[in-house]
């Protein structure tokens, strides 16, 4: 006899000195087509009016506040605290979309052994009045073929979809048996949780439509970080190559790793990390193939003039696009 599954959500939401934006977060979460069943806000040690502006919810939201700890420790505040089985997060200065909850219990409802679903979300830059959809929804639909779930995971990080945090629904049981968040981690503490995740539950639901706003232009955010350590990034990559391992999961996990390095190394070329590269690309060869790092050798020759040229480069072509658009007229 299948059991009937009621998917019964608690939203949670952290948030850091929020207070102009909570209540438009909170405020999305009330106005679901579908309700959710809880709201949770974690104040990480607000030292503004963010308190005052979630109380005025009153018994809409149950408010927690802690001592500032990070993103991570607040999150885990509120999993813990939550009472339902699933588990829906939202950032302090982002929005769900209306019928976000909606659109993902249907789905979930039609694949039940699905432990965890995800969806495309728009990136807004809101004061330069500029948003756009974040993952190309022709790639997402040729990964899915006929299905509303991809069947790994870390496969879909290629194309890529790593899962933004405000899109993700996950089983509040598969949070807890693969650890939750991991504390006091400055960067990838969402990603690392969703990897800890897949190697346990591989397929993941993914709707291809966004279900959230991401606003890009926050100052002081609770998930801003500018570390771009080397350090952090081989103690992130070096961890979940052993964690894969075990898990029998590194066929899975080593073209991901690839193409994270070849991103990180390729960003790096645009700032003060380009002086470390060579040792990242030394560090990681056997996954990385020859004309790539024969380029990175080329490009590492003369940093400094390497970092101007690109910069150069990159900021020609935005003012061309910029030109291009300002000077369309209309039909």
């Amino acid at each position: 006899m299948e059991i009937k599954q009621n998917h019964q959500v608690s939203v949670v939401i952290p948030a850091y000195n929020a207070q102009e934006y909570i209540a438009r977060a909170i405020d999305s979460v009330l106005t679901q087509t579908r309700k959710a069943d809880e709201i949770i806000i974690v104040d990480d040690g607000s030292t503004d009016n963010t308190a005052e502006q979630v109380k005025r919810f009153g018994d809409k939201v149950r408010y927690i506040y802690q001592e500032n700890a990070g993103a991570s420790v607040a999150r885990n505040t509120g999993i813990n605290a939550g009472k339902y089985e699933w588990i829906a997060f939202l950032d302090g200065d982002d929005e769900f979309s209306p019928d976000r909850i909606e659109k993902q219990i249907a789905l979930l409802k039609r694949n039940p052994h699905l432990i965890w679903v995800t969806a495309n979300f728009k990136n807004c830059l809101c004061k330069e009045n500029r948003q756009g959809l974040a993952i190309n929804f022709e790639k997402t639909k040729l990964g899915l073929g006929t299905k509303e779930y991809f069947d790994h995971y870390l496969q879909a990080c290629l194309i890529p979809v790593f899962g933004h945090t405000d899109t993700m629904l996950i089983k509040k049981s598969a949070i807890l048996e693969t650890g939750g968040f991991f504390n006091g981690q400055k960067r990838h503490n969402d990603i690392d949780l969703w990897f800890r995740i897949s190697y346990l539950y591989p397929q993941i639901g993914f709707v291809n439509e966004p279900l959230a706003i991401v606003h890009l232009d926050i100052p002081n955010s609770i998930t801003q970080t500018h570390s771009k350590s080397l350090d952090y990034f081989v103690d992130f990559i070096d961890r979940h190559l052993d964690l894969s391992e075990k898990a029998g999961q590194i066929k899975y996990f080593h073209p991901l790793a690839t193409y994270m390095i070849r991103s990180w190394i390729r960003s790096g070329l645009f700032d003060d990390r380009i002086f470390i590269i060579r040792e990242l690309t030394n560090k990681y060869n056997h996954l990385l193939d020859n004309k790539f790092k024969r380029k990175v050798r080329m490009l590492t020759l003369f940093p400094s003039l390497t970092k101007f040229t690109l910069r150069l480069i990159s900021k020609t072509l935005r003012l061309l696009r910029l030109s291009k658009s300002t000077s369309r007229r209309p039909n």
